[in-house]
Order: C-alpha cells, then structure tokens, then sequence
C-alpha cells in the first residue's frame, strides 16, 4: 500500500511534544500508534535523515529502500545513501507505546529530553525541540516562497 492509497484516517498529523525518559525512550502519541495498529503491524523503522530522526512504518521503508536502491548508482548519491542507510534501526512499541531511540542518533542529531514528534501522513519526525523550533521559525518566514499551485492547493 502507498501513501496515497492510505485512508485518511489512518494518517499520522499534527505535532507534539515529549520528553525521553533516562534511558531514551520514547512514548509515542495514541493517535500514532493507533495509526501503527491499524494500518501496520506496529514495527518501525526509524533513520537519521537532515536535522530531525524519521520514523517509518516497515512497510513503507519497504519501498524507500527500493527507491534508494534504485538511485544508488546515481552522481553524488553515495554519501546520502551511506548516511540514511546507517543509521536505520527496527523499533518496536513496548507495551507501554514507547521506542527506545538508539543513543548514537539521539548523540547525531543532538536529541536529548524534550523532543518533538510531527506527523508527516506515510511517516513521522522526530526532532530535538530546540531545532524544531528554529525549522518551524525559518519555515514560516520563508512561507511565501513556496509554490503550492504545483501541487494544486492554490
């Protein structure tokens, strides 16, 4: 199933935050999990992506692998491809929602105890929420440059 032929209920929205507890786990919202239930088998697969940490349902990282394979042999694509996929670790939900996320990419990407999680629909981002903060910033000052009438919203 793609993202597209997702039931829109069954999407990942919105933003919230959380702390890690000591050891570096990490509860994941009901709504999200609820979404991991439904439309998964609850497995994720969480990667060091540009400022932030992705979490992908297994299915879904499924079919980015394929596209990164697919790419892979293209000019200048080694360093993303070795950087992405180095980081990829299977998560699965505890009994109490949580993951725990692997300290070499909570020490990558400087995340420490609060964090951020937002939904991205296929997928979700896990961010520090400080650096959060400065992305959200530089995204609402740069609003007007993006051209929403390429993908038919204006």
């Amino acid at each position: 199933m793609t993202s597209s032929d997702t039931p829109i209920e069954t999407r990942f929205r919105s933003r919230s935050e959380h702390n890690l507890d000591t050891k570096g786990r990490l509860n994941i919202p009901s709504r999200f999990r609820e979404v991991l239930q439904a439309e998964y088998d609850g497995r994720l697969i969480v990667t060091n992506w540009h400022r932030c940490l992705k979490a992908y349902p297994e299915t879904v990282w499924a079919s980015i692998e394929m596209k990164l394979l697919e790419a892979r042999n293209q000019p200048g694509m080694d360093a993303l491809y070795r950087y992405v996929i180095s980081g990829v670790t299977e998560c699965q939900l505890d009994r109490q929602g949580r993951i725990l996320v692997p300290p070499a990419l909570r020490a990558e990407l400087g995340i420490d105890k609060e964090i951020m999680i937002n939904g991205m629909l296929d997928h979700f981002e896990i961010w520090d929420k400080s650096t959060w903060e400065q992305e959200t910033r530089d995204t609402r000052e740069n609003f007007k440059n993006f051209d929403l009438s390429k993908v038919g919203i204006l």
